[in-house]
């Protein structure tokens, strides 16, 4: 029948529509929580915010493990800015402590007992030793690092200005992904953890912390 036009057809319109990939503006981030990880495997195109002006407290400078005593928070000391407003790609990592050794020191201690971190460590490791001066660009070789692991190949591009208003086709997770807001992943698929009994299962940690505990079954939990 001319002009007729099967329902089904443009039910499965709309859902092609609605599956199709769309882009994701994120924050730099260190060791990022697994949430972040979840839009690098499942987002065709990702922009990574450097423009901003740098905010403290959040993803940035520090990341959340487990450890045997409970959540642990660890931080990247940064060079104080001499003004308020500073770009997140000009900040540099405070060398006044040794904080590479404790960091590692603190991996070591909560994931040394996990399945998979004796096969992981070895690439990891040379991050804890040499120095890097800006805190933009340590963060961005470890994700590059990190997605390679996990065998996932994010198309990424940089900000050259900063954008306040996002387009309504694009999805804005620069300040929703923060140490002190709820996830905007309800349901977490839940794993094994080495702490588990202990602490039940926590969410939302450090992408390593899901690495170390289940290894290359890492990328199906990122993708279901």
């Amino acid at each position: 029948m001319v002009g007729w036009k099967n329902p089904l057809e443009s039910c499965f319109s709309l859902c092609k529509e609605s599956m199709s990939e769309k882009t994701v503006f994120l924050s730099t981030a260190y060791l990022a929580p697994v949430e972040y990880y979840v839009q690098l495997a499942n987002t065709e195109h990702i922009i990574i915010e450097k423009q901003d002006n740098y905010i403290k407290q959040t993803y940035r400078n520090r990341c959340i493990i487990a450890s045997a005593n409970g959540i642990q928070t660890l931080s990247i000391p940064i060079v104080k800015p001499n003004s308020y407003k500073r770009l997140t790609q000009d900040i540099c990592i405070s060398e006044c402590t040794n904080w590479q050794h404790l960091h590692w020191n603190a991996i070591v201690s909560a994931y040394n007992s996990t399945p998979f971190f004796q096969y992981y460590k070895d690439t990891l490791f040379p991050f804890y030793k040499r120095k890097q001066k800006f805190l933009y660009d340590f963060n961005e070789q470890l994700r590059e690092l990190i997605c390679s692991l996990l065998d996932i190949s994010p198309s990424i591009s940089y900000t050259s200005v900063y954008i306040k208003d996002i387009e309504p086709n694009k999805a804005d997770l620069r300040g929703k992904i923060h140490p002190k807001k709820v996830s905007f992943i309800k349901n977490f698929k839940s794993y094994y953890q080495i702490f588990e009994n202990k602490y039940g299962f926590q969410s939302n940690l450090s992408i390593i912390d899901l690495l170390f505990n289940v290894g290359s079954e890492a990328l199906l939990i990122l993708k279901n």
